[in-house]
């Protein structure tokens, strides 16, 4: 990277002007230094506030109103631990041209006060509203917090337009409305502004890639006999948190007859010689997500099974060929094939298990690529999405299937690839 970005205002289709995409992109380690440019995380925050002013613009709304932990942590660049993921006990506020204003649990709002210099002060209030019904409407919080919020719309100006919400407890939508509002969906508006990547993120996100490389890595020296799907569950846990993840959001470890159908979760199944299995490593490093599957045999493989590894990385390398901005989704997902070719009764019976689905702060952003939405609903791909691609094959024994998941970052040319434990053929663990 080069010097910093000026402080212009950055619009929803601006990449980083300072990155080549000739270059590698960086996956530098986790520490600050002073003798190269790596994360600059003012520079990030900047970026990212300006994509939701943007958004917001372009929308027929006057502000956002947030409740999503990943939209209060991309307009504020506040997050108090995965414990507040689904609590609803945060809400932040993004009116007109009015700095954000963050209500959070507690002391923490606090600890923002002293600690997040980039908010005003002020702007970081104590709040909280049911705890998911725990503490009843009837008692008053919500009531109060959306009159308060009601006079933040008239100081800034936007009282008479929409309000953008982007999810809420119930009762709370009712105690906005009988506060004045005309509340839509928010969610969109947020998709938008965080579909395009600036630089600091695509390096956060291929640094949480690299350490997922480093955990395949031990998975595939430990699978053998004797140990269980839980095992490896446990000691991928335990080496994420020490490279610095900040939540292993799951991890699924799935191996021979589980492997279809695909259960999507773990067990405590004991390996067996010619297993095949495969896992899914979704953890996130300063908020930014890896979706990541990787199947591996244990000491052998059946040429079915061999066969199922094949055509899975077939049909997902037929889609990474597509792979390029102004590509259409369903162009995607129409190299994919139709689920009952694959043994399922109809598309939703299959949903996830052909498809994409971008990166970032959240598992799930945009695109979804997918058969079941995006060849009648496609959305273009663009420079600086990023987004995970998957495939899953059945073997013909009726049990074993393979499972290939890889990153890719958009370019101005294709894509760049950044999950790179090696997938091309099929790992054999501890051969015999």
């Amino acid at each position: 990277m080069t010097a910093a970005l000026s402080p212009r205002i950055l619009q929803p289709g601006d990449i980083d002007p300072n990155w080549n995409w000739d270059r590698h992109i960086p996956a530098l380690g986790h520490m600050a230094v002073d003798f190269e440019r790596r994360v600059d995380f003012d520079r990030l925050r900047k970026y990212r506030l300006s994509r939701a002013r943007q958004a917001l613009k372009n929308s027929d709304c006057g502000a956002l109103l947030l409740f999503d932990v990943n939209n209060i942590r991309y307009v504020s660049a506040t997050k108090i631990g995965e414990w507040e993921r689904d609590k609803f006990c945060r809400f932040c506020l993004l009116a007109g041209d009015a700095e954000p204003v963050v209500w959070d649990f507690g002391s923490a709002a606090v600890h923002h006060k002293v600690y997040c210099d980039w908010l005003d002060p002020d702007n970081c209030r104590a709040g909280v509203l049911g705890m998911r019904g725990t503490i009843p409407p009837s008692f008053g919080l919500m009531k109060h917090y959306a009159e308060e919020i009601m006079d933040l719309l008239r100081q800034a100006g936007v009282a008479d337009m929409k309000v953008g919400i982007d999810a809420a407890e119930t009762a709370m939508f009712f105690e906005l409305q009988k506060a004045g509002m005309e509340v839509v969906d928010g969610q969109q508006i947020m998709l938008d502004a965080r579909e395009i990547k600036n630089i600091d993120e695509i390096a956060l996100l291929n640094q949480a890639a690299s350490m997922v490389d480093g955990v395949y890595h031990t998975i595939f020296e430990e699978l053998k006999p004797g140990v269980r799907e839980s095992d490896i569950v446990a000691l991928s846990n335990a080496m994420l948190y020490r490279m610095g993840s900040d939540d292993v959001e799951a991890i699924n470890a799935i191996s021979g007859e589980r492997c279809n159908p695909h259960p999507h979760n773990f067990t405590d199944r004991y390996f067996r010689p010619g297993d095949q299995a495969f896992f899914d490593i979704l953890q996130s490093y300063q908020g930014y997500r890896t979706c990541y599957y990787r199947t591996f045999n244990i000491g052998r493989a059946t040429p079915v099974q061999n066969d199922a590894y094949i055509q899975c990385r077939e049909w997902l390398d037929n889609a990474i060929a597509l792979i390029k901005p102004g590509v259409g989704t369903d162009q995607v997902a129409s190299v994919w094939p139709a689920a009952p070719d694959f043994g399922f009764p109809d598309e939703l019976s299959a949903f996830g298990l052909q498809f994409g689905h971008g990166l970032g702060l959240a598992l799930h952003e945009r695109p979804i690529i997918s058969r079941v939405c995006s060849l009648e609903n496609p959305m273009e791909i663009k420079t600086g999405m990023v987004f995970a691609l998957e495939t899953y094959c059945p073997a013909e024994d009726g049990y074993s299937a393979a499972r290939i998941e890889e990153e890719v970052v958009v370019t101005d040319k294709g894509c760049e690839i950044i999950s790179l434990f090696p997938a091309e053929d099929l790992p054999i663990t501890n051969p015999y």
